[in-house]
């Protein structure tokens, strides 16, 4: 596979899943061509079941069954999952899950101690993950996915079910990761608000149609993402025939 002068470049022409007992065979993605520029935010936005996630496994390597190519630019890219659920261990320590991608003789285990600060945990840091809160236990998810170092991240719905205020310091904690440590960002939404305040581009799929249906840079400064009324009307001008 050669290499690309973009971070990642995706052609999805059809990816259909079989069809089971009664239901018939169905496409959930087609025509897919993208092409991301290195240390972008990518917001994959759209209605339930129109193939965001779907997309997202494609391009981490979980599903293979797709007619397409996903390229990178580098043959060796660094890929870290944030899952909707938090995924950690529950006999392991808050500390010990964030290690545990990383070998023991990683140099970037020296670095954990740091990001357990960072994102409010080094508090909690030897607590077992069913002993902190819901909110806390995706604090450690973005830790262990941004302790990694990864040249691309795949982040599906990761502040889904907490209530609102949490939700919003997770943002603005994801920003701040991202600002400290550029990388590239595909990120799975259907809150229309974060995908604004979080996203430098946004791509709209359509359950219909099974595709990309709309391609639209954020015109919001860093700034203004915190800004309540700024990312309201962003998102109408974005959305405004949706």
């Amino acid at each position: 596979m050669a290499q690309v002068s973009t971070a990642l470049e995706v052609e999805v022409l059809s990816k259909t899943f079989p069809a089971v007992a009664k239901r018939s065979a169905n496409r959930v993605l087609e025509n897919i061509k993208l092409a991301i520029e290195p240390e972008s935010f990518v917001v994959l936005t759209g209605p339930s079941g129109c193939g965001k996630s779907t997309l997202l496994n494609i391009i981490a390597g979980l599903d293979d069954d797709f007619d397409g190519e996903v390229r990178f630019q580098s043959l060796d890219a660094r890929r870290a999952y944030i899952f909707q659920s938090p995924r950690l261990l529950p006999w392991r320590t808050i500390e010990e899950n964030i290690l545990l991608p990383l070998k023991d003789d990683d140099p970037r285990r020296a670095k954990v101690p740091a990001m357990l600060e960072r994102v409010g945990l080094a508090e909690a840091a030897d607590a077992y993950p069913e002993r902190v809160s819901l909110g806390m236990q995706r604090r450690a998810s973005l830790a262990r996915g941004f302790i990694l170092e990864p040249d691309i991240l795949l982040m599906d719905e990761p502040f889904v079910s907490l209530d609102d205020p949490t939700a919003q310091d997770l943002r603005k904690l994801l920003i701040d990761l991202y600002k400290r440590r550029p990388t590239t960002i595909l990120f799975v939404t259907h809150d229309r608000s974060e995908a604004v305040m979080l996203g430098t581009r946004i791509l709209r799929l359509d359950g219909g149609s099974a595709t990309i249906v709309q391609d639209e840079v954020v015109q919001l400064r860093s700034q203004d993402r915190s800004d309540p009324g700024k990312v309201r009307a962003e998102r109408a001008r974005i959305f405004a025939d949706v």
